[in-house]
């Protein structure tokens, strides 16, 4: 599938706003501008496994496309939500639990780049992932 493969940060456009606005402390935020992610994605039919590795933590997550799932930000935050595809882009949609608020993400392919857009209470975010 498109997104199967091993894709490392190469870098981001405007994260630290964003995990400010998602009330990310100023020490976190700057020990994760500098994370070192990669993220393995295996897709089969519409199931994924992956696996976020960093300089801080590794974690593995399986998820379905439609069906809701707990998540924890590195930062601690707990979300539940799911991910859906609309075309060629994977689609999530995560509440916090803590306040009820949404996160967006999605995940498209742009010029063999994997791209992943945030939103949160109107502030955009990217990281840009490039194939190990």
């Amino acid at each position: 599938m498109t997104f199967n493969g091993t894709w490392k940060v190469d870098r981001s456009e405007n994260y630290d706003k964003f995990m400010e606005q998602m009330g990310v402390n100023v020490v976190k935020r700057k020990l994760a501008a500098h994370d070192n992610l990669k993220i393995t994605l295996e897709q089969t039919g519409d199931k994924f496994h992956v696996k976020e590795s960093s300089t801080f933590r590794t974690l593995e997550i399986d998820f379905t496309l439609g069906v809701a799932f707990e998540y924890t930000l590195a930062d601690g935050t707990e979300m539940q939500g799911s991910w859906v595809m609309e075309g060629d882009m994977l689609k999530g949609t995560f509440t916090r639990k803590d306040n009820g608020k949404v996160l967006t993400t999605t995940r498209t392919i742009v010029g063999g780049e994997l791209v992943q857009s945030y939103n949160y209470e109107g502030v955009d975010a990217k990281r840009i992932f490039k194939k190990e």
